[in-house]
């Protein structure tokens, strides 16, 4: 297997074709980042390495948007390709006593990385989960700007501003609410278009504390990458703790609060309203502060809880169950899924 470190940046490519790893020989190239240098970029690899795009790993770290078109480029041509956290590239950078930072220094550890570490082969996502990711990403941020705009109105009727600032900011308003809701029902007739993705939301949505906004998130989220248990997930969003002991020491856990944030905060939200009204949870909760657990801390582990249900429902395709409700009369899992045949209580 021939490995290539690729360093991704808006306007270049620095590539690193790592040849011989004991002997530390490489073979470097710059390419820019356009459509047209990726064929480029192909040709350069196929003919450098006399092999087929099989046999080629591609190493990249996640950039933002502009490591996303190549990797599905390269994706559709054949190769394997390592979409990696940088976080874990730095801290494998740091451990060889690496002390330069420059384009190609990265594309060559890229490629070191790739050949010790060994990481997992990057999946695209489906274009029906990439396509809502991105509706929701713009109605997130219509969202943001529809609160500033609603905070800059507050402001200015308080200080008694020019009634023609006023009238601009209601109408920035007007039209942020009307493209919100635009949006929203596009993002509904997208699911409804996609019978997985249909069914998926009915099951999130027999969740009680999970209602139309988290349903479409958690849609977005489970289905975006291929998880193959409840902890992983829980794990990706950053609900589980960090344990910290060193000899007779023990630390105090923290979730370890990596992952998207956006996300964790609108699951908590999630959560307060589920103590109310979903008895799995709510019983859990008060066993934990009855337990002498803080109330942060409880309110932790129901963030954790309806995540693994959420992963539950999807994952087994049965509508929620409540423990509560149907210990009595068939087995339950511990994701909130009853066995048999799985009917709503």
């Amino acid at each position: 297997m021939h490995i290539v470190g690729i360093d991704i940046s808006k306007a270049k490519l620095d590539c690193c074709w790592l040849r011989e790893a004991e002997k530390n020989k490489v073979k470097t190239k710059v390419f820019r980042n356009t459509l047209m240098d990726h064929d480029a970029l192909v040709h350069w690899l196929l003919h450098q390495t006399g092999t087929s795009a099989e046999g080629i790993q591609i190493v990249m770290e996640a950039t933002g948007v502009y490591h996303e078109p190549l990797a599905y480029a390269l994706h559709e041509r054949g190769f394997l390709v390592c979409v990696v956290n940088p976080a874990r590239v730095r801290e494998f950078a740091n451990s060889l006593g690496n002390t330069h930072k420059t384009d190609a220094k990265d594309s060559q550890i890229l490629a070191l990385y790739g050949h010790r570490m060994q990481p997992e082969q990057w999946q695209p996502e489906a274009p029906e989960v990439r396509e809502l990711k991105a509706l929701i990403s713009r109605l997130e941020a219509l969202e943001a700007d529809l609160q500033r705009e609603s905070n800059r109105h507050e402001k200015a009727e308080f200080n008694r501003s020019s009634e023609r600032v006023i009238a601009s900011l209601e109408l920035m308003m007007t039209q942020l609410r009307q493209e919100k809701q635009r949006l929203e029902e596009d993002i509904d007739d997208h699911i409804d278009r996609y019978p997985h993705l249909k069914k998926d939301r009915v099951l999130l949505l027999s969740i009680p504390g999970i209602g139309p906004v988290m349903s479409r998130l958690m849609l977005s989220v489970i289905r975006s990458r291929s998880f193959e248990q409840a902890g992983q997930l829980a794990a990706y969003l950053g609900l589980v703790p960090r344990i910290q002991e060193s000899g007779q020491w023990k630390g105090r856990s923290r979730l370890s609060k990596q992952g998207p944030a956006r996300v964790r905060a609108k699951l908590y939200m999630a959560a307060v309203t589920s103590i109310r009204s979903n008895p799995d949870i709510r019983r859990q909760y008060e066993r934990l502060t009855q337990n002498g657990k803080s109330k942060l801390r409880a309110l932790g582990a129901a963030v954790r809880k309806l995540v693994q249900i959420c992963f539950g429902v999807v994952t087994h395709r049965n509508e929620y169950c409540p423990e509560v409700a149907c210990s009595d009369l068939r087995p339950v899992r511990r994701d909130g899924i009853c066995g048999g045949f799985g009917a709503r209580m």
